[in-house]
């Protein structure tokens, strides 16, 4: 029987402990090779560290042990006896806020860290209001270095206090706030002796609470990355389910071009099966010859997601140069792409201070949030985000680099 899994992401200010709350989790549920600890061991011990730097465990590039920053989005596993976790590590660095969007639209929990000394501070506000952009709803806060202000529960309650507040502000409400010193091992897999005043779960107890999103029990939605023809002649028809699960026998209806096929049989590499269920990639071999491309979109029949050129959405400009009313972009949703251009920007919103800076604006800055009307050259197969995320987030291209992302409102 398959274990459940779980896809995590951690996010939070830069020097945080992101890293270093990671390199915990694996070494306190044992998911961490010898070899591999005794290869962060060693650096940690040339580099001058008296503590073991998990963080190296995650920050495995040397440019990222150098600078001590991490700059790209790594996805990695541990395990405990409840399910196997999927863990995400976004950066902190303002520059590298694509990597840190493109791990938190994967994840379905996020672990918000915050440096108890520090408290909350500008990447804090960015990244929590971005994850209320995803709608992810299941936050789980860490003041970390709780070591470093003498495991006081007072400024524990402060720095509580602060992040709920602004929270409640992005109507965010955090499934737990947890104390923990990731460096020493403070309620992260076990209660510390160093805050009795705290009695409530440590991280790994959290997580294991947390629900996993079933995609698999919505309606199909199959973005067709690639059409192979083999020798024979045969089409075999290759993506993924991004929800629901696809069948042997079953119908479908291609879009855009909305014309009904059934599935013949399934093929998958090295196995035998008769479905895919969300996430699975494969190859399906239709019953008849429909027109379909890359692009297109088979969808159950029976609920069918709305074709259209026009696009309401919430977009995060990651750009130095200013996105402008009636520019040409690019829009990129699963394997659909289309020329597309901003109709209206209905507002801006800086991210950090939630601030509203302006309504039918002409143009927007960088790591400003604004409500978009986007108009595309050809139909695309878009949902709510809330509803299928996948088929609602998307990103926008300006000479083939990426600007800008959004999710679908």
């Amino acid at each position: 029987m398959t274990r459940e899994s779980l896809r995590i992401v951690i996010v939070g200010h830069v020097d945080h402990g992101k890293s270093t709350l990671i390199g915990r989790l694996f070494f306190d549920t044992g998911s961490l090779p010898a070899d591999k600890l005794n290869e962060i061991q060693r650096i940690s011990r040339d580099l001058g560290h008296s503590d073991v730097e998990f963080a190296f465990l995650m920050d495995h590039l040397q440019e990222e042990r150098d600078q001590g920053i991490t700059i790209d989005t790594a996805q990695t596993f541990f395990k405990t006896q409840k399910r196997d976790y999927v863990i995400i590590d976004a950066p902190g660095h303002r520059q590298f806020l694509k990597n840190m969007i493109t791990g938190a639209s994967q994840a379905e929990t996020a672990l918000l860290v915050i440096d108890a000394k520090e408290g909350v501070r500008e990447q804090t506000t960015r990244h929590a209001y971005i994850l209320s952009l995803l709608g992810l709803d299941q936050i789980i806060c860490v003041i970390n270095k709780m070591d470093q202000v003498r495991y006081s529960e007072e400024r524990f309650n402060a720095v509580n206090m602060e992040i709920c507040h602004f929270l409640e502000t992005i109507a965010i409400e955090p499934s737990m706030v947890i104390p923990i010193s990731a460096l020493k091992g403070d309620n992260v897999a076990g209660q510390s002796n160093n805050m009795a005043w705290y009695t409530g779960p440590t991280v790994l107890d959290a997580l294991d609470l947390c629900t996993r999103l079933e995609p698999e029990q919505k309606p199909c939605r199959f973005p067709v990355q690639d059409i192979y023809t083999i020798p024979s002649g045969l089409r075999i028809i290759a993506g993924r389910p991004e929800a629901g699960t696809v069948r042997a026998g079953q119908e479908l209806l291609t879009l855009p071009h909305g014309i009904k096929t059934s599935v013949s049989r399934i093929e998958k590499y090295t196995e035998d099966t008769i479905s895919l269920s969300t996430g699975e990639s494969g190859g399906l071999i239709l019953s008849d010859q429909v027109p379909v491309s890359r692009g297109d979109v088979l969808v159950d029949p029976e609920a069918p997601p709305p074709v259209s050129t026009n696009v309401k959405a919430n977009v995060f400009w990651m750009s130095p140069e200013p996105l402008k009313t009636g520019e040409r972009l690019t829009f990129r949703c699963t394997t659909q792409q289309s020329v597309c251009s901003v109709k209206e920007i209905v507002n801006r919103i800086d991210s950090s201070s939630l601030e509203l800076l302006g309504t039918e604006s002409e143009s927007m800055n960088n790591t400003e949030v604004g409500e978009l009307l986007i108009e595309t050259e050809n139909p695309v197969i878009v949902e709510k985000h809330a509803d299928i995320p996948q088929m609602g987030q998307f990103v926008l291209e300006r000479d083939q680099n990426v600007v800008a992302g959004g999710i679908i409102v």
